[in-house]
C-alpha cells in the first residue's frame, strides 16, 4: 500500500511538472507575440522610408539635368574667361613697346633727313658719321623689341601697309606698284605702328 501512495505521489509531481512546463512555454509564447509584432512594424516603417514616389524622382532627375547643364556652362565660361586673358597677356608682352616706339617714330624720321645732307666740311662728316652711328643703334634696340620698317619700293601696293599720296605714270614699274617712298613705315610684330607714305604707278 505504501507503494501505491508513492507511486501516486510520483504521478502527481510529474503533473505538476508537466503543468508547469506548458505555462512557462504559453508565457514564453506570450511574451514573444508582442516582440514579433514590434519588429513587423518596424519592418514597415523600414519599407515607407524607402519607398519614393515616381514624380519626386523625375523632379530629381530633372533638376540634376539642370544641374549638369549650369556646371557645363560654368565650365564654358571659365575656359573662355582663361583663354581670353592668356591673349590678353600675350598681347600684352607682343605690344608693351608700341607707345614707346610710335613717339620714337618722329626721332627717326628727323635723324633720316639729318642723314640725307651732303656733307662738304670734315668735321660735318665725322658728325653725320655720329649720327648715323646713333640712327643705327636706334633701329637694332626697336627692333629687338619687333619694330621693323615696312617694305614699300618695288612692292604692290597695300592698303594695309601703304599710304598713297601720289600717283603716277611709270615705264618701269607695272599699274599698282609703289614707285617712291615718301616717308617710311614700320610695324610692331604684326601691328602696323605707321602706313608707309608712298606713291604708286598708274
Amino acid at each position: 500500500m505504501n507503494n501505491d501512495k508513492e507511486h501516486a505521489a510520483d504521478e502527481k509531481v510529474h503533473e505538476e511538472e508537466n503543468n508547469e512546463t506548458v505555462h512557462v512555454t504559453d508565457e514564453a509564447i506570450e511574451e514573444s507575440e508582442p516582440v514579433s509584432d514590434e519588429a513587423s512594424e518596424n519592418t514597415a516603417e523600414h519599407t515607407d522610408d524607402e519607398w519614393v514616389p515616381k514624380s519626386e524622382l523625375e523632379d530629381l532627375g530633372v533638376k540634376l539635368k539642370e544641374m549638369e547643364e549650369k556646371l557645363l556652362r560654368v565650365q564654358a565660361d571659365y575656359d573662355n574667361f582663361r583663354r581670353r586673358t592668356k591673349q590678353e597677356k600675350e598681347a600684352a608682352a607682343k605690344y608693351r613697346s608700341q607707345n614707346l616706339a610710335e613717339s620714337l617714330l618722329p626721332a627717326i624720321d628727323n635723324f633720316e633727313r639729318a642723314m640725307m645732307i651732303t656733307p662738304e666740311a670734315e668735321e660735318t662728316q665725322s658728325l653725320l658719321k655720329g649720327v648715323q652711328m646713333v640712327y643705327n643703334q636706334l633701329l637694332e634696340a626697336l627692333e629687338k623689341e619687333g619694330v621693323t620698317p615696312i617694305a614699300s619700293v618695288g612692292e604692290p601696293f597695300d592698303p594695309h601697309y601703304h599710304q598713297a599720296v601720289m600717283q603716277e605714270e611709270s615705264a618701269e614699274y607695272d599699274s599698282n606698284i609703289v614707285i617712291e617712298e615718301m616717308q617710311k613705315g614700320y610695324r610692331l610684330n604684326d601691328r602696323v605702328l605707321r602706313p608707309a607714305m608712298v606713291k604708286v604707278s598708274a
